[in-house]
């Protein structure tokens, strides 16, 4: 065995053979496991939630493929539709060329090509993680499979009336020239202003009544204005309802309506009502059958709709005008300081219009009446279960899906249009021709519209297994056992999954939905190229220089007045640069934030901490191999310690199995952690030093001690693999060698189950004595700054006849661990004069301090020692003393706290008593 722990040599040589050897593909024997990966997008490369969603998944399945069931983790990606046709223009801009230039067949030819040669980043990145995915059935949202589930859901809906095309307000983005989905629009707080226009009211017959205030944040709208609105019950505004106002600049009558959206506390209590430019008054205008007048094209330059002054003017520099000519005409009542949410495109970085297009929809209530009706029925569980109301929010308002996008590069939508402007639907177009029965003269030309890439995401788990066909994937592992996910795609790729998997693969699409964190820093922040604080988890896996790191974090920053601070901020906390941790030591940090709650903070000492415990691990399977080494066969004797430990590995399997259950991969990380670094490594390794090391230990009770060494070694890597894949590989390997056991890899192996082990109660209560006394002695040592190599001469007073028993049975384990020449068993409760006392039951230890301490530095600990005892038991007595609490509080809780009480005042006595005795030492 290598005699140093070295991730970086282990990890590659691992995966690679895994996957050559086919371990991640389902064994065919079993009850079928299936996790569907959230396909990242084929531009993507691996951040820190990928990182804990990729490390959850892949626990999850390594889990359960250890447990004999039948395991697909299914891998693939997606294309990625805006952010893929913006990498490729981007390089034909460097090219000198364009998109355009190439036309739609030629760029789309040069995407695929991007594709094959640079893509797919993130799948390399994924096998550094250790996910142990499928990839011989992995997947592409193009691929022709999957084209074709798309194409085929697409026109089923439509012949049911599912989909149809209309004209609707959307978010646009004028430089992309597409509609976006909310997920693709960024809203944030900018300082901007609030400008108070004047509308002048008008009677029937244009006889002036005053004028109207409204306040708007986007006065370039107005010339699209089609009403002002009020609250139907503003007193101040009733008797001017239905009569009209004078459109500033337009010199349209626009009507005086009356709607409840109006907020009467906010401004003057009069809004102007937009319907083609804002969502809310889009809405005002459908209650009112208002006009809908769009005044910008798809550039957000003004269009003929709008007054001749300011056709073909960009939208702020119509503001600009807008603004003066109300001036002028002394409509402007007065400007104000304004912060507001600016919605943005999440790619372009520009300010989203809202603008009336025609689009493609789905019509999603009677999709999601059945998908509502699985998660309350029970099919869908979410976990944590509170994510169901979110859930839920989002189903019982659902709006139609605007499916359609002004992209080349993605699904295009199967929609032939004549001449005449007639629309026709099919799977291609001989298709069309055929079910319409449309002549070869009549000239067809195709939708130049794509889906939207959650049309094809919404199909993934039914599409990946091979639907349409009936094939045996599909038949094996749908439904799914498990999605996860973030919160902030509950609706945009969950609910849509539910909906097409109930409509399309004739159920729910998985059985639970496990809703991870958000990843945050060590302080709590979202991690953002703004802020400067994002993490490459490969830079924690491989270690990072400083210099290296300030690049990383500054270039392309958009904000580049915030590089000065990001780079002050980054060297204050990594002078050095980031150390290599090793693809474990991140991934069992990623497992220790698998909580329920909705952020997790990422602290980089976590990570330093699993790299030591990955290192300590290796260090104690070193000294078990030195032991196990010429087991002979025969008959074997377990000693307490051996029995101890299985009877604590038995309780630690039983936890491990619940916690997985429930999703809780952080108290997984914990029970483990506790187990093999508190128990076997600092406790079961060194109580086995005494008897492997002492020439008389009888041959049966050695060779039980080197089977329970080995066979407690091999269960914890198994519990462990499924976090900590490489190191567990590595060391099962070796481990398999010393024992000459025929083994091809852990992960293959059966994971150890609770019916496999005994809890042993009289084992747990010796070893629990053991190491009390021996606890107790090194406190003393700790406090009493006594050097571990002294050995200490301890006596014992006020022992029972188990106490005397145990330490006749136990003393080479007491002198061993706790460094002392002998134990003398006092006859009674004397007094022993300057000796420092740990209590263990009704028991007291005593370590005769002359001439091993500091008088007045041991009174002191005494003192402090007395006066934190005293203020619990005070805390006590308030709680006892509060009628409330005793009435109310159930029984075993008040006997508990009248049990510390008794605890405390003994306590307290004792520390007084050697406080007492520590005097006779001047």
């Amino acid at each position: 065995m290598k005699k140093e722990y070295r991730p970086a040599e282990i990890e590659s040589h691992h995966y690679a053979r895994w996957e050559a050897a086919g371990y991640f593909a389902p064994s065919g024997h079993g009850e079928p496991y299936c996790i569907v990966i959230p396909p990242p997008n084929v531009t993507g490369t691996l951040h820190m939630g990928h990182a804990l969603q990729d490390t959850i998944m892949d626990a999850l399945t390594r889990y359960h493929r250890m447990r004999g069931r039948n395991t697909l983790w299914q891998p693939g990606t997606d294309h990625a539709g805006i952010a893929t046709q913006m990498v490729v223009e981007r390089l034909l801009e460097r090219e000198g060329t364009s998109r355009k230039a190439l036309g739609r067949e030629r760029f789309v030819e040069r995407v695929w090509q991007w594709k094959e040669r640079s893509g797919n980043t993130i799948v390399k990145q994924l096998r550094r993680l250790g996910a142990s995915v499928d990839w011989t059935r992995e997947r592409f949202t193009m691929d022709d499979a999957l084209s074709r589930a798309v194409l085929e859901v697409f026109v089923r809906l439509y012949d049911e009336g599912l989909i149809y095309r209309g004209k609707r307000l959307v978010n646009w983005d004028p430089v992309l020239h597409t509609a976006l989905s909310d997920l693709e629009v960024l809203s944030s707080e900018e300082r901007g202003k609030l400008w108070h226009l004047r509308y002048p009211v008008v009677d029937n017959d244009d006889s002036p009544l005053g004028h109207l205030i409204v306040a708007t944040t986007r006065p370039e709208t107005m010339l699209g204005d089609t009403a002002v609105a009020v609250h139907p019950d503003d007193e101040r505004y009733r008797h001017l309802v239905g009569k009209h106002v004078l459109l500033p600049l337009a010199n349209r009558r626009i009507p005086i309506i009356a709607d409840d959206y109006v907020d009467p506390e906010f401004g003057t209590g009069c809004v102007k009502i937009t319907p083609a430019h804002d969502f809310n008054d889009y809405e005002v205008g459908l209650r009112h059958a208002l006009p809908m007048i769009s005044v910008f094209d798809e550039n957000a330059a003004l269009n003929d709709a709008a007054p001749e002054p300011y056709r073909g003017l960009d939208r702020f520099v119509a503001r600009e005008r807008v603004l003066a000519d109300l001036r002028t005409a002394g409509l402007l009542e007065r400007i104000e300081d304004h912060v507001s949410m600016i919605p943005r495109g999440d790619r372009s970085g520009e300010i989203v219009e809202p603008l009336l297009t025609d689009q493609w929809y789905v019509r999603t209530k009677p999709l999601a009446a059945p998908a509502i009706e699985a998660v309350e029925q029970g099919r869908i569980k979410f976990v944590p279960e509170n994510w169901t109301k979110t859930y839920f929010d989002w189903m019982h308002n659902i709006q139609d899906w605007c499916i359609s996008r002004q992209l080349w590069w993605g699904h295009r939508i199967p929609a032939w249009y004549d001449d005449a402007g007639n629309v026709y639907v099919a799977r291609s177009e001989a298709d069309v021709r055929s079910k319409h029965g449309l002549a070869p003269g009549i000239r067809l030309r195709q939708d130049e519209d794509v889906l939207d890439t959650w049309f094809s995401s919404a199909l993934w788990p039914f599409s990946t297994l091979g639907w349409p066909d009936d094939t045996p994937a599909l038949d094996t592992f749908y439904p799914t056992n498990v999605l996860v996910t973030s919160f902030d795609i509950i609706f945009f790729w969950v609910a849509r999954m539910v909906m097409m998997g109930m409509k399309f693969a004739g159920d729910v699409p998985f059985r639970e939905v496990y809703i991870h964190a958000l990843v945050r820093d060590h302080e709590g922040q979202k991690m953002s190229k703004s802020k400067g604080n994002i993490l490459d988890p490969l830079d924690l896996i491989d270690g990072v220089d400083l210099p290296t790191l300030l690049q990383k974090r500054t270039d392309g920053l958009m904000q580049t007045h915030l590089q000065s601070t990001i780079e002050r901020a980054t060297r204050k906390e990594f002078p050095e640069g980031i150390p290599p941790f090793g693809t474990d030591a991140v991934r069992f940090t990623f497992a220790s934030l698998a909580t329920t709650g909705r952020d997790a903070r990422f602290d980089l000492g976590r990570a330093d901490g699993y790299h030591r415990f990955c290192n300590k691990l290796w260090n104690a399977s070193a000294f078990v191999m030195s032991q196990i080494d010429g087991i002979t066969e025969g008959p074997s004797e377990p000693s307490v310690i051996d029995r101890w430990i299985r009877s604590r590995l038995g309780r630690t399997v039983a936890d491990i199995h619940a916690q997985f259950a429930v999703y809780r991969l952080d108290l997984v990380a914990q029970a483990l952690y506790e187990f093999a670094w508190h128990e076997f490594c600092d406790w079961y390794l060194e109580l086995t030093k005494p008897a492997l090391n002492d020439p008389a230990t009888p041959e049966p009770v050695r060779r039980a001690t080197q089977r329970t060494l080995a066979e407690t070694l091999g269960a914890l890597l198994k519990l462990l693999h499924p976090l900590i894949p490489f190191v567990t590989e590595e060391l099962w390997l070796e481990l398999a060698r010393a024992t000459s056991t025929s083994t091809a890899t852990i992960m293959l192996e059966r994971m150890p189950e609770t019916a496999d082990y005994v809890e042993d109660d009289e084992a747990e209560q010796e070893v629990a004595w053991i190491k009390g006394f021996v606890v107790g002695i090194r406190q003393i040592r700790g406090e009493a700054n006594i050097s571990r190599s002294t050995e200490l001469a301890v006596k014992v007073a006020a022992a029972g006849d188990t106490d005397r028993a145990r330490i006749v049975r136990h003393e080479s384990y007491l002198k061993k661990l706790a460094g002392l020449s002998g134990i003398e068993v006092l006859a009674g409760d004397e007094p022993v004069r300057g000796a420092a006392t740990a209590l263990l039951g009704g028991m007291r230890i005593l370590v005769p301090l002359a001439g091993l301490i500091d008088v007045a530095l041991e009174r002191e600990r005494l003192d402090k020692q007395l006066a934190r005892t005293k203020d619990d038991l005070q805390k006590c007595l308030r709680k006892l003393g509060n009628e409330n609490f005793v009435a109310n509080a159930p029984e075993e809780i008040v006997a508990k706290e009248n049990a510390r009480v008794a605890e405390f005042r003994q306590r307290a006595e004792q520390l007084e008593q050697q406080l007492a005795r520590l005097a006779e030492l001047g």
